[in-house]
């Protein structure tokens, strides 16, 4: 078995803001990694972390992420898939990433999560929404309802999914620079 790499995330924002009272969760966002050490990391999100304005598939950088919001909290787990679909997940992230500038944030699709409405426009998704279209074509999982309404409380409380940190991005940063983020092996 391979694993792919869930990133929950906290960050401050007018959206986040709105995602964390309709969610009920303090995560906002949600990322998917290829590795543990998050260095291969896509989502549907800012296309730059300083700017709320614009967002769409993206290839996201920690780093910068830890310099535009110093207290970020991540929540990363792991997830079970076989080698070909995780081969087929990363063509089909790297295909969107291509083409990044034909996907867009789904703002009017919030209202419809309210109200337990499916809505899709094409090309447009939230960051849980995006996520779990990518992965249910997969097969990786499955969800008991339209990919529009999955939001990041949905990869919360996957039962599938093993944690292997919770915390301030800057102590994960910190455990990947001294290398003991290696692999499967680093602490919650």
């Amino acid at each position: 078995m391979e694993k792919i790499y869930i990133a929950l995330v906290d960050t401050p924002g007018f959206f986040a803001d709105i995602i964390r009272k309709v969610t009920k969760i303090t995560y906002c966002h949600v990322a998917l990694s290829f590795d543990a050490q998050l260095r291969e990391v896509y989502s549907v999100g800012r296309r730059k972390p300083s700017v709320p304005f614009f967002a769409g598939v993206i290839r996201e950088n920690t780093e910068e992420i830890l310099h535009v919001f110093p207290d970020a909290k991540y929540r990363i787990t792991r997830l079970d898939c076989t080698k070909e679909q995780k081969e087929l997940l990363r063509k089909k992230m790297e295909e969107c990433y291509v083409h990044r500038f034909q996907y867009h944030y789904c703002v009017i699709g919030l209202p419809f999560i309210l109200l337990h409405k499916p809505f899709y426009q094409k090309n447009y998704y939230t960051c849980s929404s995006f996520l779990a279209r990518m992965l249910m074509e997969q097969g990786i999982l499955m969800f008991a309802k339209h990919f529009s309404l999955v939001t990041p409380r949905d990869f919360l409380e996957l039962e599938q999914t093993e944690l292997m940190f919770e915390g301030k991005l800057v102590d994960f940063l910190r455990c990947r620079k001294d290398d003991t983020v290696k692999g499967e092996a680093y602490g919650t």
